[in-house]
């Protein structure tokens, strides 16, 4: 299944989740969203954009919690409640720069299933060919817990695997992975590259943001499907702003696993 691509522009798949989204507190940054924007406007020309999203069950709580209504603790209620208000917010910012946005709700099955497939490929090949945004993210109102992404890394992964794209970048909490454990040693430096993900695979804990469900286990675990793809994955810092256009001008440390051979 072969998906045609721009002669001049390289296919990014940018996954965010909900701690770079948040910038680590309980509500949704529009600071941060519109950082994000800025840079996407900025390579524009040089690069295809598909958004991986999380954030829709804090855009929920943000939201209940704002109009004075009753908590509510089911994900997949809060999810519903709040994958609305999130595309708001991104569709608000986002066309103020004159970058228009789709909503794509995607479960599991659709990647196990050939004409859900041809289906995700044609409608993303369509929206990006007129100039549009895909914004991605699980559709948690039907998914159970058997089949849950892990705050979408898997998601992330299996997109850019089947639109076989240029790049994966992964914004995370940390800046990559590092040569120690940070909560125990008190100097550690990023890894820059890594080859052998199986090599290191062990030694990676699976502490997770206190808003996101995923973990540096399952980015690795992400970058391991993309890698297989021959697709070359970077972790970097979401929290900083102008984290991508600093990562790909080395004025950031993080992480790139590149694929073998």
């Amino acid at each position: 299944m072969e998906m045609a691509k721009s002669e001049t522009k390289q296919r990014l798949v940018l996954k965010l989740g909900t701690s770079t989204l948040t910038r680590g507190t309980d509500s949704i940054s529009r600071g941060k969203i519109e950082d994000i924007a800025r840079q996407i406007k900025s390579l524009n020309e040089q690069y295809d954009f598909i958004i991986v999203s999380s954030g829709a069950i804090a855009a929920a709580k943000q939201f209940v919690y704002l109009n004075g209504k009753q908590p509510i603790d089911d994900k997949q209620a809060l999810a519903s409640i709040g994958q609305p208000h999130l595309m708001r917010i991104f569709y608000e910012i986002f066309n103020e720069l004159g970058l228009p946005t789709a909503q794509c709700l995607l479960t599991y099955y659709d990647f196990d299933n050939e004409v859900s497939k041809r289906n995700i490929t044609n409608t993303i090949q369509q929206l990006l060919a007129n100039g549009y945004i895909p914004i991605i993210n699980e559709n948690d109102t039907v998914a159970t817990e058997e089949i849950k992404f892990g705050d979408n890394d898997k998601l992330a992964a299996l997109t850019a695997q089947l639109l076989e794209v240029d790049l994966l970048v992964m914004a995370t909490n940390t800046y990559g992975l590092y040569d120690a454990d940070p909560n125990t040693t008190e100097r550690t430096n990023t890894i820059p590259t890594i080859t052998d993900l199986d090599a290191i695979a062990s030694s990676i804990g699976d502490t997770k943001s206190s808003q996101g469900s995923g973990g540096m286990k399952s980015k690795i675990e992400a970058a391991a499907i993309a890698q297989q793809a021959s697709i070359e994955t970077w972790l970097i810092c979401g929290y900083e702003d102008n984290f991508l256009l600093n990562a790909m001008g080395g004025e950031a440390p993080f992480t790139k696993i590149i694929p073998k051979g």
